[in-house]
């Protein structure tokens, strides 16, 4: 378990922020120096994702001749002013020189009105300003050509800082993946997969990608202003990155292909034959009434009776069974949910009969003449009336 833990072959590492203390900088020093490659740094073994800073490269740092000042005075930055009057020319002279892209700016910030602060390396300035060659820029016309592209808009700070950004991200890349990462974090996220078709390289293409400074809330006017210089914009820049981005993932794939999945067999289908649905149980909620059958009439069966002899037994039928009780059925043990069914009554028997319009009196002045009597109501008058009366023997 010891020998886990302490390994004699691994070199004694710290972090940034504990190595810039040690140095006596600044952080935002210390990450320039990195970036300038004054300070060398290693990739964290505990797998982090981050880098570290060998106690060696911190004892070499320090010995060097006129430490700290010697590397202060090489990450040191100053901005248009403090930078125009390094250089003893104006502030409007040293901006048309750093917009045509002959200073090329180092790292950049937005202040609290979103403007884009640009930052240059002070050396780089007084190299610039001392050269025999760049003595006609300074000072005098500035020549016809350079007049002519800062008339059109021409401004190449952020494509500058772009491309010296991405070589410090290639000299730091370690492996065909980071440095196709490095290339891509300057296309959007549409021009990398239209080159990159794979998703699974995409995977591993976005694992090696660097994030891109940081400078406000995701989404935020800010962030969204600093993207816009992160990301190329001329056509001929993102042409190149794009041919760049290619020959470095085919690159990539040939050294180390991504990891895949492995193919899972895909399992036949078995559907089930769809069965038809049962019917619903019946419920039972009352006693069934009793079935009544009327037998068919035969050949040898008697003519049927008229509508009001039968209409005559149905009345009379309920008060028989009444009288009789020892005739009443025997109950029934399962109950039927079978519907009755009736026979349908003669329409005889149902429409009642049309009774004889009054005769009415003739209109006069005289005395009304006492009408015919009616005749009495009732079941038994309705039956005399419809039964046909018997005619006796003729009288003499």
């Amino acid at each position: 378990m010891s020998a886990d833990l302490f390994d004699p072959t691994r070199p004694d590492t710290c972090k940034p922020s504990h190595a810039a203390r040690e140095l006596g900088l600044r952080r935002g020093d210390f990450d320039r120096a990195v970036q300038l490659g004054c300070i060398r740094t290693v990739p964290d073994e505990g797998g982090g994702g981050g880098r570290r800073v060998e106690r060696a490269e911190i004892e070499r740092v320090r010995a060097q001749d006129g430490f700290p000042d010697s590397l202060l005075d090489r990450v040191r930055v100053v901005g248009t002013a403090e930078g125009a009057a390094l250089m003893e020319i104006p502030a409007g002279r040293f901006s048309r020189l750093a917009r045509l892209g002959l200073l090329v700016p180092v790292t950049f910030y937005l202040n609290r009105y979103r403007s884009v602060v640009w930052l240059y390396l002070a050396e780089e300035l007084r190299q610039f300003a001392t050269g025999p060659q760049n003595a006609h820029l300074l000072k005098g016309r500035t020549p016809e050509t350079l007049r002519g592209q800062l008339a059109a808009g021409v401004d190449l700070r952020a494509r500058n800082w772009r491309g010296r950004h991405l070589g410090l991200l290639l000299r730091r890349a370690e492996g065909p993946w980071a440095r196709a990462g490095a290339v891509a974090a300057f296309l959007t996220p549409v021009d990398v997969a239209d080159i990159v078709k794979d998703p699974y390289e995409r995977a591993q293409l976005n694992r090696f990608r660097p994030m891109p400074p940081g400078y406000g809330v995701p989404g935020s006017p800010v962030t969204h202003a600093a993207e816009q210089i992160t990301t190329a914009q001329d056509a001929d820049e993102i042409g190149w990155l794009r041919s760049e981005l290619a020959r470095l993932v085919a690159e990539a794939r040939s050294v180390s292909p991504v990891a895949r999945p492995a193919a899972r067999p895909i399992l036949p289908v078995i559907r089930t034959a769809p069965r038809p649905i049962p019917p619903m149980a019946r419920t039972v909620t009352g006693r069934a009434e009793e079935t009544t059958t009327f037998p068919k009439p035969t050949a040898s069966s008697p003519e049927p009776e008229s509508p009001s002899a039968e209409l005559t037994r149905r009345l009379t039928e309920p008060a028989a069974r009444t009288e009789e009780p020892s005739a009443r059925p025997a109950r029934p043990t399962a109950r039927s949910c079978e519907p009755v069914v009736r026979p349908p009554e003669p329409m005889s028997a149902i429409r009642p009969a049309v009774r004889p319009a009054a005769p009415t009196a003739p209109r006069g002045h005289g005395r009304a003449q006492p009408g015919p009597q009616r005749p009495p109501r009732g079941l038994r008058a309705w039956l005399r009336r419809r039964s046909p009366r018997r005619t006796g023997p003729a009288r003499v």
